[in-house]
């Protein structure tokens, strides 16, 4: 029960100690008109995807066992000026969250404002930056003042919508700041100071519903501090009476360009969810369950990719990723049943030997559940309990919702598994092109100015791109005109990216990463007799999104600039006049729509210009039939931007290898983001989606603009589809006969199931092996165990099927191929 005092504190907002209340928590759980949940959620950022893919997204999530979604509130999406507001197209919450209302599902809103979330500038919008006084995220006037408006202007739309809880609304829990103690902790009592008046500020909204403060150990009551992470086992509110949250759950990590593919495998995400459900945790949310795309230019950073796929059960196109989505569904259908007993109280802890504990929970009406675990990461271990034995796989848990049945076990695999495939659709593109010219001092919208100026305090991030142009006369007596020994330009950045002209011709290009995105250039320079031209394009790639002082951040060229090897010896360009020209040419004409891109020439055949830099491309094509989901295979390209029917996809830089350690993933053990990457060597990002929606019946409008030079002609429109099915199923993998209901607590013998999408059928099987097979789907591998008849039975039993059935038993592959140890059966198949 709550204590009377915190009871007082509730009442500020809603949450009164009496049966009338809708939403309250006490140490164990949340509760829900009075009844204690075990609360399941996956993150879905509505900006991350279009309206029309919402409903789908959010019938996979409740089909995957989910009983909440939960969602930043992008503050730059909404006001991007002060005062306009926007909640349209991608940016309409209301639908958004009546969507899932109508779902049966409920909400968790995460206000901020600041997000963080790999988006651009943390959510804050950039005109914040230039607000007199401003200190972020601080105990400063003018930061609460703007931030407390946002807030109440989301809150009283949700109000006026009816959309909390206590309303009849979905929206159980809201979160103010986010992950703000580490910087409490850097910038001390003035950010002590914030966190109080945030949290008051937050209560005194009256949402009747909690508010939550993620990453805050020092969370004022009523606020409920909680953990995020890759594992928060050990997590612990800071009052007892406080219930243990997971607000996120990282399913993988976000995608850089210049660095590996993460992922995370579906054993050890499982196994993070099940330990801390077992030490007492009661909410737990995945980060993310969808990820989705960074459409347009809100990927921050800097250096975030387009793709915000983050390995979440639910890819970036939409489609489940198997078999983690149908493997996390299972875990939470497990722990339902297991819900009663794990709301009434706290475990009792066992230990089962030297790496192998049990958690035993009991209610008053007498139902027991219990968790076993083997936390050794490389051997299997056979325990006592009750009256039974388990096998434990090496770093798993097994779930016993009556205390004797195992129901599911993080290690063991029972979902199908696909090996899906970008498959290049029937559309060939006839390019056009048209050379972006370099621009000079006197070009219409140029700005004299004297100095070296900051980016963004030019551009107010409105583009990715600002000219710096100024003149440097080379005498006729020049040294280095007779000895041949050209000058070097030397030029500091703060970042991101920057291509050198030397009188309108590339002399080079340079380019920071994530960890460091300052950058310099040093290179030797062709300069003539008389005047000559440096134009300096400086490009950002999205503005950071984490870290302190957001209002002193800055990019671009910002000097010294420095050229060596004249008679005066080194000549300081940097306090010379520059001028400053913002954006590209084709930008101002709008290149990227029907009407700007009809305003100029382009070329075609064989004045098409390829391999060149500062190089816009256009093309029309077809909408394929179908529902697959669509990308642009964008590899022969380079950097720069792509546009369909005037909707920007974002960021393209797949001439930015991934660098790093791509080696071998094992489950087992703790995972971190540099554990288990894919894409060394390659690009970090091939692949860009094309949503259907953004597609007419007919003629589609293709725009690139390509900064590097590139091959258009290797771009290709492909469709997201199956390649193969997979079933990798253990002997002893738990399946009951009737998920719903605890009777017999008998075992079905352990199936591999294969299924191929409506319309096909299994038509060829690539892989069998009963034994000991090694890899995963796309890559299985027979091991020193293995049953010759392996190919015999799903042969027989699958082949011109839609879907079947296989027992994983000795007798069905003709004997034991290795008595006495665990075996599998590994199976891939393809559809047609």
């Amino acid at each position: 029960m709550l204590r009377p005092d915190i009871c007082k504190l509730l009442i500020l907002f809603s949450l009164f100690c009496s049966a009338a209340a809708s939403v309250t928590y006490d140490h164990r759980a949340i509760m829900i008109n009075g009844q204690r949940r075990i609360l399941i959620s996956g993150s879905i950022h509505y900006p991350r995807s279009t309206p029309e893919m919402w409903p789908d997204l959010i019938q996979k999530a409740k089909e995957g066992n989910l009983d909440v979604i939960q969602t930043y509130v992008f503050w730059n999406g909404h006001e991007p000026s002060p005062g306009q507001y926007y909640f349209e197209d991608r940016y309409d919450l209301v639908k958004f969250i009546k969507l899932v209302e109508q779902a049966g599902l409920y909400i968790h809103l995460r206000v901020g404002p600041y997000v963080c979330a790999e988006w651009n500038f943390g959510g804050f919008p950039v005109w914040l930056k230039y607000v007199p006084g401003i200190a972020f995220r601080t105990d400063n006037g003018p930061f609460k003042a703007a931030m407390q408006q946002f807030t109440e202007k989301i809150v009283s739309m949700m109000k006026a919508e009816k959309l909390f809880e206590t309303q009849g609304g979905p929206i159980i829990l809201s979160q103010i700041e986010n992950e703000f103690g580490p910087v409490e902790w850097e910038i001390g009592a003035p950010g002590k100071d914030y966190t109080n008046w945030a949290a008051q500020m937050a209560v005194r909204l009256n949402t009747g519903v909690p508010w939550v403060m993620c990453k805050q150990e020092d969370a004022p009551d009523p606020v409920i501090d909680t953990c995020n992470g890759f594992y928060c086992e050990n997590f612990k509110p800071n009052k007892k009476y406080k219930p243990k949250m997971w607000t996120e759950n990282w399913t993988g990590w976000y995608t850089e360009f210049g660095g590996p593919v993460p992922h995370r495998p579906a054993e050890d995400l499982a196994f993070s969810v099940a330990r801390f459900i077992q030490n007492g945790g009661s909410f737990v949310n995945y980060y993310m369950y969808h990820g989705g795309t960074n459409f347009g230019r809100t990927a921050g950073g800097p250096f975030i990719a387009t793709s915000y796929d983050y390995d979440a059960p639910i890819d970036e196109f939409g489609l489940p990723r198997e078999p983690k989505w149908g493997h996390l569904r299972d875990l939470h259908k497990a722990i339902k049943l297991c819900e009663s007993a794990l709301v009434s109280g706290d475990p009792t802890v066992t230990a089962l030997g030297s790496n192998q504990e049990a958690h035993v929970f009991k209610s008053k009406s007498g139902a027991c559940t219990a968790f076993l675990a083997n936390y050794d990461t490389k051997s299997s271990a056979k325990v006592s309990f009750g009256s039974g034995l388990y096998d434990l796989p090496p770093w798993s848990i097994s779930i016993l919702p009556d205390c004797k049945t195992v129901v599911f076990n993080t290690a063991k695999l029972g979902a199908q598994s696909f090996q899906m495939k970008m498959m290049p659709v029937n559309s060939t593109f006839l390019w056009e092109s048209y050379n972006e010219e370099t621009v000079s001092a006197n070009d219409d919208g140029s700005t004299a100015m004297s100095g070296l100026w900051e980016q963004i305090n030019v551009t107010r991030d409105a583009t990715d791109y600002l000219w710096y142009i100024t003149d440097v006369k080379i005498d006729s007596d020049e040294g280095f005109l007779k000895n041949g020994q050209s000058p070097i330009l030397t030029i500091f950045s703060a970042g991101h990216a920057l291509h050198v002209f030397i009188n309108d011709q590339l002399s080079g290009n340079v380019y920071g990463g994530l960890e460091n995105p300052k950058l310099s250039f040093s290179d030797s320079v062709k300069l003539r007799v008389g005047i000559n031209q440096i134009s300096l394009l400086s490009v950002a790639v999205g503005l950071p999104n984490v870290g302190l002082h957001f209002e002193k951040w800055n990019a671009g060229v910002l000097g010294p600039v420095m050229l060596k090897g004249l008679n005066e010896g080194t000549r300081d360009l940097s306090k010379q006049n520059w001028s400053y020209k913002i954006g590209l040419k084709g930008e101002a004409l709008s290149l990227h729509t029907v009407s700007g891109s009809s305003s100029v020439e382009w070329v075609e055949g064989s004045l098409l210009a390829r391999q060149q830099p500062l190089t816009w491309y256009k093309t029309s094509f077809r909408t394929p039939e179908g529902n697959d989901p669509l990308a642009l295979d964008m590899n022969s390209m380079g950097k720069g931007q792509i546009w369909i029917n005037g909707q920007s996809i974002g960021r393209h830089w797949p001439g930015y290898k991934a660098q790093g350690d791509c080696a071998d993933c094992s489950y087992a053990g703790t995972y971190e983001d540099k554990k288990c990457r894919t894409n060394c060597g390659e690009a970090s990002q091939r692949w860009y989606h094309v949503p259907r929606s953004w597609l007419n019946p007919s003629r589609n409008l293709l725009v690139v603009f390509e900064e590097w030079g590139g091959e258009p002609s290797g771009i290709a429109l492909v469709k997201r589809t199956m390649a193969s099915v997979c079933a990798d199923i253990s002997e002893g993998q738990p399946t009951m006969k009737n998920w719903g209901m605890l009777t017999s607590g008998e075992l079905n013998r352990p199936k591999a199931h294969l299924w191929c999408p409506p319309g096909q059928k299994i038509f060829q099987i690539k892989f069998a092996s009963y034994g000991q097979p090694q890899g995963t789907c796309g890559n299985f591998k027979k091991g020193s165990c293995h049953s010759d008849k392996s190919y015999d039975v799903p042969q027989r039993n699958c082949i011109g099927k839609q879907s079947c059935s296989l027992s994983v038993a000795p007798e069905v592959f003709g004997g034991d191929p290795c008595p006495g140890n665990m075996k599998k059966l590994s199976v891939e198949a393809t559809c047609g």
